[in-house]
């Protein structure tokens, strides 16, 4: 986003609230992550440890979840750099 014409007290401001809700973004994404991965891999709550399956299955859920979100973000970003030489 171009905040040029903004001055330096709006700027700031609208830095911020963009940093924020990154944040959340982050914070959501991540929670979506754990409540996956614990649902699909922890099923044994004899004990108060992980098994080592389950370990191995949160290790590999959460592993394949980052592998997606990169690659997304990463088709997101070209498609945003496909979108601004297009117009431009």
């Amino acid at each position: 986003m171009d905040f040029s014409s903004f001055n330096a007290a709006e700027q700031a401001h609208m830095t911020k609230v963009i940093e924020k809700k990154q944040m959340q973004d982050f914070l959501r994404l991540y929670s979506n992550i754990v409540e996956k991965c614990f649902n699909t891999c922890c099923n044994d709550f004899t004990s108060k440890a992980l098994s080592s399956k389950e370990e191995t299955c949160i290790s590999n859920c959460f592993d394949k979840y980052t592998k997606h979100t990169e690659r997304v973000g990463a088709r997101f970003a070209e498609a945003n750099a496909e979108t601004a030489a297009g117009g431009k």
